[in-house]
């Protein structure tokens, strides 16, 4: 599968699987051309990195996940630690933005033309 068939099948850029692929997160072969060829399971694995990086992981910490999903003889102590801390942020973020909410909501009633 070239770069294009897969930006267009998983909705990122071939910008971004550049990128992914620079990170290690994603692995292609090379045509003869110097063309990315990547395999059939590179659809499943962009899908997976675009959902940690949508749960706010950095490529970092998607790296170190990405093995221990399908093998779970690595999974670590020092991982579930890692993650364990990602969650804890990521609570922290939520907390925030429901008292930014409840300002903002706050605001919206005091000023609220009738």
């Amino acid at each position: 599968m070239r770069i294009g068939d897969l930006s267009a099948t998983t909705g990122a850029s071939p910008r971004s699987l550049r990128y992914y692929e620079e990170q290690g997160l994603l692995t292609s072969s090379r045509s003869a051309g110097g063309q990315r060829h990547y395999p059939e399971t590179a659809v499943e694995r962009v899908r997976l990195i675009q959902s940690l990086l949508s749960a706010g992981l950095n490529s970092a910490t998607i790296q170190d996940v990405l093995p221990c999903i399908n093998d779970e003889a690595i999974r670590t102590p020092w991982l579930a630690a890692r993650l364990t801390s990602e969650l804890e942020r990521v609570e922290s973020q939520i907390e925030d933005l429901h008292r930014t909410r409840a300002v903002l909501a706050g605001l919206v009633k005091q000023y609220r033309v009738e």
